[in-house]
């Protein structure tokens, strides 16, 4: 399939007013003259010396619930994202990144501590990490880097998080459409003057549930190719147009982030790293251990340093991320401290290797009654551990909902009611609700793990293989398995008092 780029959106404060008027004398034609120079002076020089022994600057762009596959640049046939599909020629897409929970909180604790959910204390959604966490600001901002977050914090504490807050972007879990975001103070972090590199995380809220972002009208719910993990009703095409709406949406406030990072001379001193975060909220994705769940987009460009519009196959997990920064900041990466490794050999495109596994949990309290789920993934296969399968799997936010009008919180009544006289539509809803102790999909061919491989000879050593990595990681971590999905030690580490802790942090050599 041909992909047609479009330029990026031209930002607003580049355009003329159109009441604008040139100074009529010379006097003032001068004096307007030498204010430019002031102002855009300031504004496109780069705000210090940069040569080839220079950190770069760090720039982090995350969006919210939004399945990976569902990106163009990862085979999706419905989204419009001009911005991202430009920006993917000017880097490096990476085909097997992952979070280990997807879910808001534990996977972004996991990207700014390069720490799995066990060791840095998040295992559950609105919950808490330790304490004494170290993360992001700690690790860059002892070597220099003012670190900020805009837009969508969802970690906590405070104390194991200490961004800089910048302002601009929807700071909530969703998204307020009475607020538009506002560059300002993006522009004035990442142009303040000084020596300092930056690193700044943008974290946006779309598409994000309720999905009230976007022109939906370019998105007709009755031309739209649904996965075949989403059910087909007419509530549900409404709603994923809706879905995809916010995305087009999404992908131009990074195009205006960009824009705005050309605009400021930054462009070529600044490592950008574009993300998904985990799937959307569509039953199958977020919140479950399957593919589209844990599998995230990811996206690096730095000019100079990463090949332009090339992809790898290298296996990545989001606590490798913050090693890597570390390693691109200053070379020497403290081991001890994280859960992942640096990737910047693969960046340097050195090597198309860099992981053997990655690692999947799932603790359902407080979104829904307890239901355990663990798992791990080579690329090629995935295999889940259930660890309650005899429990009916609820998760609230999608099914719970009641006298709710908006189509993104009020589809799965649809499911259930077509359920009665669709045989595919019920499959889903058994998919979802019950599932069996072990399963094993071989991810590569069956991208939306429908096929359940457990039992069969010719996959019985690859079985053997990741359910014995899983037990080895398990320990690793010092993961309690069931007792660890309980409202106990869910409201223990909301107050801090972990019940359960990972001994001490070592790379993981996997």
């Amino acid at each position: 399939m041909m992909i047609r780029y479009q330029p990026r959106i031209r930002p607003s404060f580049l355009t003329p007013p159109r009441t604008y008027r040139h100074p009529q004398n010379a006097a003032t034609r001068a004096l307007w003259a030498f204010s430019l120079f002031l102002v855009f002076g300031s504004l496109f020089a780069p705000a210090r010396t940069v040569d080839a022994t220079t950190p770069p600057n760090a720039l982090i762009i995350l969006a919210d619930d939004c399945t990976f596959n569902d990106l163009p640049v990862y085979g999706g046939v419905n989204a419009k994202t001009p911005n991202l599909d430009q920006f993917a020629t000017e880097g490096m897409v990476f085909n097997h990144a992952y979070l280990a929970e997807a879910m808001c909180q534990p996977c972004r604790a996991e990207l700014y501590t390069g720490q799995y959910p066990m060791r840095n204390g998040c295992a559950w959604n609105h919950s808490s990490s330790l304490s004494e966490t170290q993360s992001m600001p700690h690790h860059l901002g002892k070597i220099g880097y003012r670190v900020g977050l805009a837009g969508k914090v969802h970690v906590a504490p405070r104390k194991a998080f200490p961004f800089e807050k910048v302002d601009g972007f929807e700071p909530a879990c969703t998204h307020n459409p009475t607020r538009p975001h506002d560059l300002s103070s993006v522009r004035e972090f990442i142009t303040r003057s000084g020596d300092e590199p930056f690193c700044l995380v943008v974290a946006l809220v779309d598409p994000h549930v309720p999905w009230v972002m976007g022109d939906a009208s370019k998105y007709p719910p009755a031309e739209l190719e649904l996965p075949p993990n989403i059910a087909d009703t007419e509530l549900t095409r409404e709603a994923f147009s809706r879905y995809l709406a916010e995305i087009t949406y999404m992908d131009g406030q990074v195009g205006e982030l960009l824009s705005m990072l050309d605009s400021t001379g930054h462009t070529d001193d600044t490592l950008v790293m574009f993300s998904s975060e985990q799937g959307s909220q569509f039953p199958g994705n977020k919140w479950t251990n399957w593919d589209t769940g844990l599998h995230t987009a990811l996206i690096a460009r730095w000019p100079g340093v990463v090949p332009r519009g090339v992809r790898t196959d290298a296996l990545v997990q989001y606590a490798d991320v913050l090693p890597t920064l570390v390693d691109v900041a200053s070379g020497t990466v403290d081991t001890d401290a994280f859960d992942g490794t640096s990737f910047l050999p693969v960046l340097k495109q050195q090597t198309d290797t860099h992981r053997q596994y990655v690692y999947g949990v799932h603790n359902n309290v407080p979104e829904g009654p307890p239901y355990p789920v663990r798992s791990i993934s080579n690329g090629t296969y995935r295999y889940i551990r259930n660890l309650s399968p005899n429990n009916l799997y609820i998760e609230k936010h999608v099914m719970g909902t009641q006298h709710e009008t908006n189509v993104a919180r009020n589809y799965w009544r649809t499911w259930v009611w077509d359920s009665t006289t669709s045989p595919d539509i019920y499959n889903l809803v058994l998919r979802y609700q019950h599932r069996p102790a072990e399963t094993l999909y071989h991810t590569a061919s069956d991208p939306y793990e429908m096929q359940n491989l457990i039992g069969s000879d010719s996959t019985a050593s690859i079985h053997q293989e990741l359910s014995s990595e899983l037990d080895r990681w398990l320990e690793s971590q010092g993961d309690p398995g069931i007792d660890q999905d309980t409202i106990a030690t869910h409201r223990a580490a909301k107050q801090g008092n972990h019940l359960y802790r990972a001994p001490a942090a070592k790379s993981d050599s996997n």
